[in-house]
């Protein structure tokens, strides 16, 4: 890997997005991630059918370079005869949309209260510490089962069953950086100035604390997604005839041998998604870490 040139005066950021273009592998994945927004975006206009359409002379019908299969549905009928690849597309708009609402919410919630807990210290933090402390204590995955049985599905009740918990982490994050912000040079500086303590979190520690913030956020998305995946696959999430990636892959589960694409397209794209993310991630810490050298 080629080193990155430090200029006087870049910024931590400016450095960082320059370690993440020598990534190639990321960029790659950087596309996919890209595609799968474009096509969700764009959804009315490129799928090529109804994703709620069903014609049961259709029923299973394989992709269409298989025996049986024809190119206007490239990858196949459920057992509706609705259009898989509609659906897949459309499936794209549920997962993208729950992963970006609920980490903009969990990181706004969580980066408020852990620059409170950082800053204020004492009872504020013992208590917000505490409640995160008991989230921590309960599965993911049980802790938003047991709210969508008491709320009802539906994509709403999804993002906040999941933003219920999902804050914890940016959370401890933000908690941790600040801690060890408050002690540095142009901190104190600031408040030997007479800046108040506001002015301190918001001016002087928050831009400071953003990026392993937002990294963290990247990473927490592709966790986000799955779990909304298997909300859905265990018909908690959104509700048929909505198009979604856990419950497209439920609906093909009795199909398994006879018309396996059913089940494992969705499959597919919900595994090259989280797995671009994942990429993207990972390459975005390596990127930001202050701990590696240039």
């Amino acid at each position: 890997m080629s080193a990155v040139a430090v200029g006087h005066g870049e910024s931590p950021f400016a450095l960082g997005a320059a370690r993440f273009r020598e990534n190639r592998l990321a960029f790659a994945a950087l596309l996919v991630v890209a595609l799968f927004v474009i096509l969700a975006i764009a959804a009315p206009l490129v799928a090529p059918h109804d994703p709620n359409e069903a014609d049961l002379f259709r029923r299973l019908q394989p992709p269409g370079w298989m025996e049986g299969g024809e190119w206007a549905f490239p990858l196949g009928c459920d057992g509706l005869g609705r259009d898989i690849l509609s659906r897949l597309i459309y499936g794209a708009r549920i997962s993208i949309l729950v992963g970006v609402v609920v980490i903009a919410l969990a990181t706004i919630v969580g980066v408020v209260l852990g620059l409170l807990a950082g800053s204020v210290g004492g009872l504020v933090d013992r208590a917000i510490s505490g409640v995160v402390d008991i989230l921590l204590g309960f599965p993911y995955l049980i802790f938003a089962i047991g709210l969508m049985a008491m709320m009802g599905p539906g994509l709403q009740n999804v993002i906040l069953a999941l933003v219920y918990k999902e804050w914890v982490t940016p959370c401890r994050v933000t908690r941790g950086e600040t801690l060890a912000a408050r002690e540095l040079e142009y901190v104190e500086a600031a408040r030997a100035l007479g800046a108040s303590r506001w002015h301190v979190m918001l001016k002087e520690i928050l831009p400071n604390i953003l990026s392993p913030v937002l990294v963290v956020g990247t990473v927490r998305m592709a966790q986000v997604i799955i779990l909304e995946a298997s909300l859905s696959f265990l018909g908690l999430g959104v509700q048929p005839p909505t198009a979604s990636w856990g419950s497209m892959v439920a609906d093909g589960r009795e199909f398994l041998i006879d018309a396996w694409w059913v089940s494992s397209l969705p499959g597919v794209a919900i595994l090259l998604l989280v797995l671009s993310i994942n990429i993207v991630s990972q390459a975005l810490r390596d990127a930001f870490d202050p701990r590696i050298q240039s």
